[in-house]
């Protein structure tokens, strides 16, 4: 039983077959997905998938990448559609300095904005956090008090877990915390409170070790949850049930 927090089935990358990725995810007891939205026209996509497989729930966002291209119309279709069932999350949502491929001005007005879009219709966020560590806890500390939420990808130090953890949001890891490269992460990923912990893919990026170099895809997840287990003297199945209860509850889903 597992909970794949953060995936991007709408990618062209599986346009060819998705049917085959969505039964190999079920295959592998990946039982939820959320399919987080990058810009509009991904967030409208995120809402067809969820509509079309009942594992799959939808978050819908403006990945800071492409906040550069928000209309003035878009915050109010993004509150629309969290009126939809399946809608479960504000998100993707940040910051991201390595590129920049929107101004910082932007990336800070859009952030603030999409958090309160999530204030105004009780939805839990979803954190993207590049290079920006110090930024994005400035303005989720005093935007986002009394929300709730995840920093996907978790990449910042143990420090900024504790922090991340004290204001009530969850940390999730993926593939990258398998990687020879990891450095920290390993360890922040086995101290990380087991209520408050999240698995992901964030496919189709970042694929875990042994299948790195690969297309990622849900079913993958089940590599970062036997990684997280064996670092946190755990067994798996505990792992994945604790991690699917944390994304059940953080998602409202039943």
């Amino acid at each position: 039983m597992l909970f794949d927090s953060h995936a991007h089935l709408d990618n062209v990358r599986f346009n060819d077959d998705l049917e085959e990725v969505i039964k190999r995810a079920r295959e592998n007891g990946v039982t939820g997905i959320i399919n987080a939205g990058a810009c509009m026209e991904s967030s409208a996509a995120s809402i067809r998938l969820a509509e079309q497989y009942d594992s799959i729930y939808a978050a819908v966002g403006v990945h800071p990448h492409d906040v550069k291209d928000i209309k003035p119309g878009d915050y109010d279709q993004l509150a629309e559609w969290t009126k939809h069932p399946k809608v479960v999350a504000i998100g993707e949502i940040g910051l991201d300095y390595y590129y920049n491929h929107s101004p910082k001005e932007v990336q800070h007005q859009a952030l603030i904005a999409q958090i309160d879009v999530a204030r105004q219709t009780g939805m839990p966020i979803i954190i993207h956090d590049r290079d920006a560590h110090g930024d994005v806890l400035q303005i989720i500390k005093k935007e986002a008090k009394g929300l709730t939420g995840v920093f996907h990808c978790f990449s910042g130090s143990m420090e900024m877990m504790r922090e991340v953890v004290a204001m009530g949001f969850y940390a999730a890891f993926g593939g990258s915390v398998t990687f020879k490269n990891a450095a920290k992460l390993p360890a922040i990923a086995a101290a990380v409170p087991l209520e408050r912990l999240l698995l992901e893919t964030d496919c189709p990026y970042l694929t875990p070790e042994p299948k790195r170099g690969r297309r990622n895809e849900p079913a993958h997840v089940k590599y970062v949850a036997e990684y997280i287990a064996k670092l946190r003297n755990m067994e798996f199945t505990a792992l994945a049930e604790a991690t699917t209860d944390n994304a059940k509850r953080l998602f409202g889903i039943d």
